[in-house]
C-alpha cells in the first residue's frame, strides 16, 4: 500500500454512507482498492487505523499510523519494528477486550 493517504472525516465534501470512511488506496501490483476504517485505537501518544478491504473484509487488514497535517489527516505506513511491536500488542488486547464483549 502506499505510504500515505488522505483520511475522510467529517470536513470532507464526499458523500458517505452511515458514516463509512472510504479511503482509496494503491497496492503494490498498482491496482487501486477501496479501504473502509474499521477501528482507531491509542498507543502512547500516537493514533492508528484499522483498515478492511470494502470488497473483500475477510481479507487481513492493515494498521497505519494517522498524523495530522494541517487540516488533513495522514495515513502512513508503520517501519519502526519496534513501534510495529507496540502496535501490535495493543491491537491483539483491543480485539481480546472487543471478544470478551461479545
Amino acid at each position: 500500500m502506499s505510504d500515505h493517504n488522505h483520511v475522510h472525516d467529517e470536513n470532507c465534501n464526499h458523500d458517505h454512507e452511515h458514516e463509512e470512511f472510504v479511503l482509496a488506496m494503491t497496492d503494490e501490483n498498482g491496482n487501486e482498492v477501496e479501504m473502509v476504517l474499521v477501528e482507531t485505537f491509542d498507543v502512547g501518544e500516537n493514533l492508528y487505523a484499522v483498515l478492511l478491504e470494502r470488497e473483500n473484509p475477510e481479507s487481513d487488514g492493515i494498521i497505519l499510523r494517522i498524523e495530522e497535517e494541517g487540516d488533513e489527516m495522514m495515513l502512513y505506513n508503520i517501519e519502526d519494528e519496534q513501534e510495529w511491536n507496540e502496535v501490535e500488542a495493543a491491537y491483539n488486547e483491543l480485539v481480546a477486550q472487543l471478544d470478551s464483549e461479545d
